[in-house]
């Protein structure tokens, strides 16, 4: 029987962090870019675009991340498309996190005044001026906690890619504890490495939201 050193598993569990930070980082940017389209046609004049908006929301925040991910997998299979997992993975976690930012972001932007809006209308700037250089410059300092603490919800939505094979921190702890038959070493220390992740971003959050506040006080 093979014997395992302490060093040997947390290695082996420190490799699969990377795949784990690096999908999080995609979903968050991804989501983001998309949120923000999402964002701008939510709040648009235009009834049609604000209808695709509102729905795309309600049906990814209204459905199972789990499901999603088995769609964007093993549903494109049926057509002869083959994803990796990856890919897959990648996919739906964009998607997902795009509908949860775009409610997030748009919640703060409506909780700026109205009488923004009229008062940089009335400045002669277009919409998405306003937007740019009076709205979300205020929109920010509210959105930093909620967006901050919704990366943190990316992070551990990541160990549910394992239904579809990719292999992230909780799928390598799982591979280690079947390896090993040490499943509490194992998954105390995979639980000690999602905190080691999400802890910094939970403090950087309030340094970040200090510093903004102090900005906008000074400006």
């Amino acid at each position: 029987m093979i014997e395992f050193t302490l060093w040997d598993i947390l290695r082996n569990l420190l490799l699969a962090t990377r795949w784990t930070i690096l999908l999080s980082l995609v979903s968050f940017i991804g989501g983001g870019a998309v949120g923000l389209g999402l964002l701008l046609l939510r709040i648009s004049k235009n009834k049609a675009c604000r209808a695709f908006a509102k729905y795309y929301i309600e049906l990814f925040q209204g459905t199972p991340l789990l499901m999603q991910l088995f769609i964007a997998f093993f549903g494109l299979g049926l057509f002869g498309i083959d994803v990796p997992a990856w890919l897959a993975a990648g996919m739906a976690l964009i998607l997902w996190t795009a509908a949860f930012l775009a409610e997030i972001w748009r919640g703060c932007v409506e909780s700026v005044a109205r009488g923004q809006w009229e008062a940089s209308a009335s400045l002669g700037l277009g919409r998405l001026q306003q937007m740019r250089y009076v709205i979300l410059p205020q929109a920010l300092r509210v959105a930093i906690p909620p967006t901050v603490g919704f990366s943190v919800q990316i992070i551990k939505g990541t160990a549910l890619t394992s239904i579809i094979g990719f292999v992230e921190l909780s799928k390598a702890g799982t591979v280690v504890t079947n390896a090993t038959f040490q499943p509490f070493t194992v998954y105390g220390l995979v639980a000690l490495i999602y905190f080691a992740l999400c802890w910094p971003l939970s403090k950087s959050s309030q340094i970040l939201e200090r510093k903004v506040n102090v900005a906008h006080r000074n400006h």
